[in-house]
């Protein structure tokens, strides 16, 4: 038969055996308790953000492997500052970050981001700031981005 992969998003630590797992994993004839506990457990630490879940189940044994994906990048920034949301208008500051809560956000983020060093990872982590309309040290993420290339902001 194979295996059988459910893919879904949810808010860490707090999966239920409904939509989307439940109903995908029923016809299955796996323990659902069982693995929607098991996705709560991996995913506590990421508390109110909605991370991405994959489940793996091998039809024939009825065995199963959970998959965790990393949050968005904007929703670990949202978690940082503690707010809710981007910026609805370009003229708009939602909040501001400094350089220790992007490094926090790059190495959480570490093996997804392109950049081979933390500096080059923390600068992503500012781009995404800038499109969230947040300031970075008080200065706009553009200027903030730099001052890191040229050293003035230590990462």
């Amino acid at each position: 038969m194979g295996e059988v992969t459910i893919s879904g998003l949810i808010e860490g630590g707090k999966a239920t055996s409904g939509p989307p797992f439940g109903p995908a994993l029923g016809p299955l004839g796996v323990n659902v308790a069982n693995i929607i506990a098991d996705i709560n457990k991996q995913t506590a630490a990421y508390d109110g953000i909605k991370v991405p879940v994959k489940i793996i189940v091998e039809q024939t044994t009825k065995s199963y492997r959970v998959e965790i994906g990393s949050p968005p990048t904007s929703a670990l920034i949202l978690k940082e500052l503690g707010i809710q949301k981007g910026a609805k208008t370009k003229d708009e500051v939602v909040g501001n970050i400094t350089v220790e809560q992007l490094k926090k956000v790059a190495k959480a983020k570490e093996k997804i981001l392109y950049g081979k060093s933390l500096k080059e990872k923390v600068k992503q982590v500012a781009g995404t700031c800038k499109s969230m309309n947040i300031t970075v040290e008080g200065m706009p993420a553009k200027d903030a981005i730099a001052k890191i290339e040229s050293g003035e902001l230590k990462v």
